[in-house]
């Protein structure tokens, strides 16, 4: 298994110290959120990016590609009727995959759940229809770059839109392209009323990314979520993808939570 992590959580470290501590922790993978590099993707100039890969590779790291899509923006909104926010969401994301794209990445996990709540009188059918619309115009671009698209449900007490895997497969489903595919986030999955490894071999067919965490915010092992059998289901299924940690508490401190989820990670996966 290959294991990851996201790197918003070393707030205020360079890019340098960040991929240091990740690599020598034993983390292979590092997922970048794309508003700690600059307040617009395409403020990030094609010199930085060089330099981001460059760093990253030279500390042993791949970077797996981005999250929190659309965090710290404004303007975007992946769920409304109105055309023209329809079109600058469309256009963020194409800047967002070329990003991607720029620093060797594969997959970009669309969360951003600010953005995409059903606004006032809106149905699922209709917020369904808007994401499309939207995404249409980003599947050539994604396609072209080989990047992978992953949507991903959250929980009801960040949502009230794409709250499960199975409202996420209806777009999947529609697209039915190999660059739009699930995200699984363990503590999203644990809202919902089917248990995580069911979830996980339900939806094996679709799935192109997983974040490691639990209901508490904080890393694998940190709460009260048993990875052993979440683990079993991924290799079950044969699931072939990264593991990355993404954690919303920071409290315990970055390298308490990166090491001592990995150190977690390893002793089940090993164990399963």
């Amino acid at each position: 298994m290959r294991f990851g992590i996201c790197q918003e959580l070393f707030e205020g470290w360079s890019w340098e110290r960040q991929c240091e501590f990740i690599a020598n922790t034993g983390y292979t993978g590092v997922e970048v959120a794309p508003f700690t590099l600059a307040s617009r993707a395409n403020e990030v100039t094609d010199q930085e990016r060089v330099r981001l890969v460059k760093v990253a590779q030279e500390a042993g790291l791949e970077i797996i590609g981005l999250h929190w899509l659309l965090a710290k923006t404004e303007g975007f909104y992946l769920t409304t009727s109105d055309a023209d926010v329809q079109k600058q969401t469309a256009d963020y994301f194409v800047e967002l995959t070329r990003l991607c794209a720029d620093l060797n990445g594969k997959v970009m996990v669309l969360g951003s759940p600010q953005q995409r709540s059903l606004l006032p009188g809106m149905s699922q059918k209709e917020a369904d229809e808007n994401a499309i619309r939207v995404l249409s115009q980003v599947l050539p671009v994604l396609e072209e770059n080989k990047i992978v698209l992953c949507l991903e449900p959250l929980s009801r007490q960040e949502t009230d839109y794409m709250i499960t895997c199975a409202q996420a497969k209806v777009i999947i489903d529609h697209f039915q392209s190999p660059s739009i595919q699930l995200h699984q986030d363990v503590k999203a999955m644990s809202d919902e009323s089917t248990s995580i490894p069911e979830l996980i071999h339900q939806f094996k067919d679709v799935t192109g990314h997983f974040h490691a965490n639990d209901v508490n915010l904080r890393g694998p092992g940190m709460g009260e979520v048993d990875f052993q059998p979440i683990f079993k289901a991924l290799k079950e299924t044969n699931y072939d993808g990264w593991v990355s940690v993404e954690v919303f508490d920071y409290s315990p401190g970055a390298e308490k939570i990166a090491i001592d989820s990995l150190e977690y990670m390893k002793r089940v996966w090993e164990s399963c």
